[in-house]
């Protein structure tokens, strides 16, 4: 086994762990919270479909990833493998929507009461849920069609093209043009992520023009250190950021995978890591940033502890 097969199996199995561990401790956290008749808040509702969609990514990534790196290649049968194909882009266009929707609704949470968007506070609140459960509908339908398009490797013939994807193989007819494919199919990202640094750009603006305002006021509950939606904004920003960034770097190599013709066989496994950074970094950046959540993470650590330390057996005495 290649050295570098080595290291990225065991980044791939770190990236995964963790991610997996914030993700669904988020997950665990706001089901908790739903049984116990908590009412989420809006942008909590947001972060639990992110959530979700971040733990399938790096479940259909990661892993199949990983055993590829360990040397077990071609191990999924036709079905399995539209299956894991299917899963991750479902939740690669989930998480890329929450994003946007996340950035979108805190441009309007934090919006003065005399702007254009102040009308939308009170019925984007109720709109949140049908809008996250809506990206789940409609990208579970059209990316239903990916399933039909994927051909059965015993009908390979020489007007088919393989695509090799380590731990499956797919086929495409010849005459069909991948990166021209891939432009029509980024065209709704491109949309979002336009509106995503539209969305920054605006709350960089406004916590700009808040900090200018209250900074000669010396009341510390009026201070922009403890402004309530200050933190959240730059968790949007912080967030986004990453995803601009991850993403665009992305986007550049597997448009540069469907130009050429053969690549390493490396390639493919840096490309899944690169895009699975994102799932596994967003739930730790929601965790230390909201104070609700660090509240909890706080309390069970502290409960931990302190069982741990009532369960250490007593000393002994000696005579």
């Amino acid at each position: 086994m290649m050295l570098i097969y080595l290291v990225l199996g065991i980044l791939f199995l770190i990236q995964t762990g963790v991610g997996i561990l914030g993700n669904f401790f988020l997950l665990g956290l706001y089901t908790f919270f739903f049984f116990i008749g908590h009412r989420l808040r809006p942008i909590e509702c947001i972060f639990a479909h992110l959530a979700l969609a971040n733990s399938k990514m790096l479940l259909s990534r990661g892993i199949p990833q990983m055993i590829v790196c360990l040397g077990f290649k071609n191990f999924l049968d036709p079905i399995g493998c539209k299956f894991v194909i299917y899963l991750y882009v479902v939740a690669r266009s989930v998480s890329l929507s929450m994003t946007c929707l996340l950035s979108g609704f805190q441009v309007i949470t934090i919006s003065p009461s005399n702007s254009r968007c102040a009308e939308l506070k009170i019925q984007a609140k109720k709109y949140i849920i049908p809008a996250c459960f809506l990206c789940w509908c409609f990208y579970l339908l059209i990316n239903f069609t990916l399933l039909g398009t994927m051909h059965n490797s015993r009908y390979l013939t020489n007007y088919t093209k393989k695509w090799h994807l380590g731990y499956c193989s797919i086929l495409t007819p010849s005459s069909f043009n991948a990166a021209l494919f891939a432009m029509f199919v980024s065209i709704p990202d491109v949309i979002c992520m336009g509106f995503m640094i539209w969305a920054s750009t605006s709350l960089m603006l406004l916590l700009h023009r808040h900090h200018q305002q209250v900074k000669h006021i010396h009341s510390s509950h009026l201070s922009p250190r403890n402004f309530p939606e200050k933190r959240a904004t730059l968790t949007v920003l912080l967030l986004v950021s990453t995803y601009v960034s991850i993403y665009s770097i992305n986007s550049g190599l597997s448009f540069y995978l469907f130009k050429i013709d053969k690549h390493e066989p490396w390639f493919m496994p840096t490309l899944d890591f690169l895009a699975a950074c994102f799932p596994a970094i967003s739930p730790f950046v929601l965790i230390f940033s909201d104070s609700h959540i660090l509240k909890y993470w706080y309390a069970l650590w502290h409960r931990r502890h302190c069982h741990t330390i009532l369960n250490l057996p007593t000393p002994r005495i000696l005579p």
